[in-house]
């Protein structure tokens, strides 16, 4: 959904939308919509091209544990707090440190401001590094591939490194002794 900023009545503006799972594209690769999403936005005109943007979005995500490969859901509600200027202002003027403030400076394009990327940026700033679908998941069998969350294998998982054979072979001799 597009907001054009050109048409913000006053200086203040406040929606309140929900979104379904469908508006967001399914070939995200870090999670899937799982149910609609609400989202809450005040867009305030800080200048002739610059604006604020503060809301707070609350949707449920699916995710792939890390560990095991499940899909499970994270609920998201996070705040956020951006300002906006024109593409046209990030010119590329070479290196430069970055500041405070450009750490919550987007850009919109030709007046209008997508509110799902924003969303998007969002949900991806949400997610766990690393998901887990409880915090002491057992992963998989490395040599089966069996869900150990969901039951035991018959693998005896037994790697031996080859760099170490020769201190391998010192180990009985220390025993006898």
């Amino acid at each position: 959904m597009l907001l054009d900023l050109n048409k913000l009545h006053g200086q203040r503006e406040h929606l309140e939308r929900t979104f379904e799972p469908a508006a967001f594209d399914p070939q995200d690769i870090e999670y899937r919509v799982a149910a609609p999403v609400e989202l809450t936005v005040d867009v305030q005109k800080l200048g002739s091209d610059a604006f604020g943007v503060t809301g707070r979005v609350k949707a449920r995500l699916e995710v792939v544990c890390s560990r095991c490969l499940e899909p499970f859901e994270v609920p998201v509600d996070t705040e956020f707090d951006l300002r906006y200027v024109p593409q046209a202002a990030n010119a590329g003027e070479g290196e430069r440190e970055i500041g405070e403030d450009d750490l919550a400076t987007a850009f919109y394009r030709e007046g209008m401001l997508d509110l799902i990327d924003l969303m998007r940026e969002q949900f991806v700033l949400a997610l766990p590094m690393k998901p887990l679908c409880v915090e002491d998941c057992r992963g998989l069998c490395a040599v089966c591939g069996t869900n150990l969350n969901k039951g035991q294998c018959e693998c005896t998982p037994r790697w031996e490194d080859p760099r170490l054979a020769a201190l391998k072979s010192l180990l009985p001799r220390v025993k006898e002794n």
